[in-house]
């Protein structure tokens, strides 16, 4: 990821060089786990000098202010377990058990457990789906303003932006009408690691800490140089308490943090000190060149880029993200000629790009697709991928605490949906438990498998079935 040792990692080496090991972990610094894995040699626990994360004070705690001061925010916490825990934390530090919350209806799977976990009621947010590439658009602020009205006792609001196709929505107004009500503003930035104050002038503008949201959670390992399951919870303003929210974490997170992990987010948080601007600018450039190469294309349509129409329900979107619609005949020509994409949904193949990418990935990447464009036949535009929720008649945590039974999914139309269905990913379901399901969720599901997208049922009924209240 850089070539100097982070400041993090120099601490721990001169640890694990000082004293012999009578502690954990098990490998002592002196047997490697696996060929290659070196960082053993200082992974360790909560010693004398080695902070705990859980209380910092020493190492970690002036680590995590060095990533704080870098995006601009009052505090930041590392988190080893995605942004999956930062998000059960943060709703459950923000909204006390069975209260409410308003949320975006394209909220990652993460959200709706920490709803079921904290028998949290949801009033809705659907944003409008993109007709031409089935995607949810951007949450619009009035639908808030109105979602607030309808639902004054709601304890917070809780977006995703960017999405994982890449659509923003304008955080900067929404956190502004819910303060002027006292409300506090959650952001899913899993997807917005990237979208730092130095990263404004490459283009990528709207971030979530900027624009003032509460609490903000960032996967760093998504779209910057860290390892996998490291990620950022970010706090703003007054109206999170952080003593709550570092007692959630301490419920959601595991006790034994990888200290390897949390290296990886003290390097990324230097590598962006010191190279991210160069390394944003040639990122901006790479994407230029693409759009470019793009717009030659016949019969690929490519979100947001070469000659693709506007698209009215978006605020904005994350160029960094570059979704093709070529279907899993495209995305299978992809893997034969080297590439692998991160998502094959319905006609849409999701290829991510990063600061870190080789400087002539991208128009490899053009190469190949211009070659596919040349004989292939587009994929159908998606009519029902994404069916607007049926009527909830109760909370997902009620649902899932009552008799169910399973029941063929053509038979099951204006019944209670007893567990989620989702494709994975994106991992936003197409159903939640307690919500009504209807004839567009099942024309969803038959249109995602002649696509060859499979849909996850999290009930364990079979693919053509679905669990229901009795």
């Amino acid at each position: 990821m850089m070539n100097v040792k982070s400041t993090l990692q120099q601490e721990l080496e001169a640890l694990s060089a000082a004293r012999y090991p009578l502690h954990m972990p098990g490998h002592k610094r002196r047997q490697p786990p696996a060929q290659g894995l070196d960082c053993y040699a200082w992974d360790m626990t909560e010693i004398d000098g080695a902070d705990d994360l859980h209380d910092a004070d020493g190492i970690l705690a002036a680590a995590m202010a060095r990533t704080a001061a870098l995006y601009g925010a009052r505090r930041c916490w590392y988190l080893v377990g995605g942004s999956t825990v930062g998000l059960l934390a943060g709703i459950r530090a923000l909204a006390p058990f069975g209260s409410t919350v308003i949320a975006a209806r394209n909220c990652h799977k993460a959200v709706y457990h920490a709803l079921e976990l904290g028998r949290l009621t949801a009033h809705w947010l659907t944003p409008p789906v993109d007709a031409q590439f089935g995607v949810y658009g951007s949450v619009r602020p009035a639908d808030v303003a109105a979602a607030l009205d309808a639902a004054p006792e709601a304890r917070c609001v809780i977006l995703t932006s960017p999405t994982y196709e890449g659509v923003l929505s304008d955080i900067a107004s929404i956190v502004q009408l819910c303060h002027a009500r006292g409300v506090p503003v959650l952001v899913d930035e899993a997807h917005g690691a990237h979208y730092l104050p130095f990263a404004a002038q490459y283009g990528w503008q709207g971030g979530a800490v900027q624009a003032g949201a509460d609490l903000v959670v960032q996967s760093a390992h998504k779209t910057l140089p860290s390892l996998t399951q490291t990620a950022f919870l970010q706090l703003n303003g007054d109206l999170a308490d952080p003593a709550e929210v570092e007692r959630q974490l301490d419920v959601f997170e595991t006790s034994s943090p990888s200290y390897p992990l949390l290296v990886s987010l003290d390097g990324c948080t230097r590598w962006l000190a010191e190279q991210g601007p160069q390394a944003f600018a040639a990122w901006r450039s790479r994407l230029t060149v693409f759009d470019e190469a793009a717009r030659k294309f016949k019969n690929i349509k490519v979100l947001c880029y070469g000659s693709d129409a506007p698209h009215p329900d978006f605020f904005a979107y994350d160029s960094g993200k570059i979704l093709l619609q070529i279907g899993a005949a495209g995305a299978a020509y992809l893997r034969r000629n080297g590439f692998e994409p991160e998502m094959v949904c319905g006609p849409n193949v999701l290829a991510m790009t990063s600061p870190s990418d080789d400087a002539d990935a991208l128009e490899r990447l053009a190469d190949v697709l211009n070659a596919w464009d040349e004989t292939a036949t587009p994929p159908a535009a998606p009519a029902h991928i994404l069916p607007a929720p049926g009527a909830a008649r109760c909370t997902i945590g009620e649902a899932l605490l009552r008799p169910a039974h399973t029941v063929p999914l053509r038979d099951a139309v204006g019944q209670t949906a007893a567990e989620y269905l989702w494709a994975y990913p994106p991992g936003v379901p197409l159903v939640a438990p307690g919500e009504t399901i209807t004839a567009e969720l099942t024309a969803a599901c038959a249109e995602l498998a002649q696509a060859g997208t499979r849909v996850r049922h999290t009930g364990g009924s079979d693919t053509e079935a679905i669990l229901v209240l009795r």
